[in-house]
């Protein structure tokens, strides 16, 4: 247990970029640690360091690993089974596409044009954004793998409840008549070499780094302010453990947001550290990250209103439930 804890602190949380930052921002610009600009200053350089490190390297593993699950490929496998089965897949097979929300709408697409059925697809739809890989990692480096688990098992169960909902709702005719008339062309995948997944998988972390860094800054800069400016009583006053509608607030003040999940960590740990519970945290990140009024926008012009508006309920109000629960349950995960 010791050496798995060592292990969780140096490759994971970092201690040691901790330390190094520490040294940088005492003694080489000569700051207090202690004092609200020296303690912004190393939250800020830590973490953003420690998000690209991590971030690098999980998305060049995971892309290794989705280079044997091309679209075509995974088209076949959610195509062998129905049901149940096929909505745990899909969103399994969502865990493995480090996706936004908006660049899993085009995959949605492709699989419902080719005749997957429409609960499937959404269950793909949810998880894609939702939970990944990376997310494991970064959650437990900056938590614990308690919470890391847990996040990923009620995203994995939200898109399995979310998609099935919609499946037995049978609203085909809710999508425009353009997906379904979208041509699709079968190929056969290609043999990839080491050097082309490899190839890929560097590719991929040029592609999501070009994406996220805004974002991570933005959210470092947040949390850095939220940890070391904002007094504790004005964050639970709104957020607290205590407050019965804080779990609604934290929902709908993230949907209008348009970031990642790499984004929201930041600003989530210096929540956590105000007294926000976690619960309400969770519920945040899941608003960003699965209902952003950008990947809303792009919905709409795939599927008519009523889709939509299931969709939304069905994954808002999982969001919510989510968030009393772990709340609830917060003291056993912390």
């Amino acid at each position: 247990m010791g050496i798995f804890q060592w292990l969780n602190d140096q490759l994971l949380k970092m201690q040691w970029l901790s330390d190094l930052v520490a040294v940088l921002v005492r003694d080489v610009f000569g700051l207090d640690l202690a004092g609200r600009v020296g303690a912004s200053i190393h939250f800020f350089i830590y973490d953003v360091i420690k998000i690209f490190i991590l971030l690098s390297v999980l998305i060049f593993g995971i892309s290794y690993v989705q280079s044997f699950f091309p679209p075509e490929r995974t088209k076949k496998i959610l195509g062998r089974f129905d049901g149940i089965t096929a909505n745990i897949l899909a969103a399994l097979l969502g865990t493995i596409t480090p996706f936004c929300s908006c660049s899993s709408i085009p995959l949605f697409i492709g699989f419902t044009g080719s005749g997957l059925p429409l609960g499937v697809t959404f269950s793909f739809l949810i998880s894609s954004p939702l939970v990944d890989l990376a997310s494991i990692i970064l959650l437990a480096s900056i938590f614990n793998w308690k919470i890391a688990i847990a996040y990923v098992v009620v995203g994995l169960i939200l898109a399995v409840v979310g998609g099935t909902f919609i499946g037995k709702a049978h609203l085909e005719d809710q999508v425009e008549s353009f997906v379904f008339g979208s041509p699709t062309v079968e190929l056969e995948e290609a043999e990839l070499t080491r050097k082309d997944r490899v190839d890929y998988a560097v590719d991929q972390v040029k592609e999501v780094v070009q994406k996220v860094w805004l974002y991570v800054l933005l959210g470092v800069g947040i949390g850095a302010a939220i940890h070391n400016w904002i007094p504790e009583s004005v964050i639970t006053a709104l957020l607290g453990q205590d407050k019965w509608y804080s779990v609604l607030v934290a929902t709908f003040v993230g949907i209008p947001m348009y970031a990642d999940i790499f984004g929201t960590l930041p600003i989530s740990e210096a929540l956590v550290a105000k007294g926000v519970g976690l619960g309400t945290v969770l519920s945040f990140m899941m608003g960003v990250t699965a209902l952003s009024l950008p990947s809303m926008v792009m919905l709409k012009q795939v599927v008519k209103p009523k889709l939509l508006g299931l969709f939304f309920g069905i994954v808002a109000v999982g969001i919510v439930i989510i968030g009393y629960v772990f709340n609830f349950l917060g003291p056993i995960f912390m």
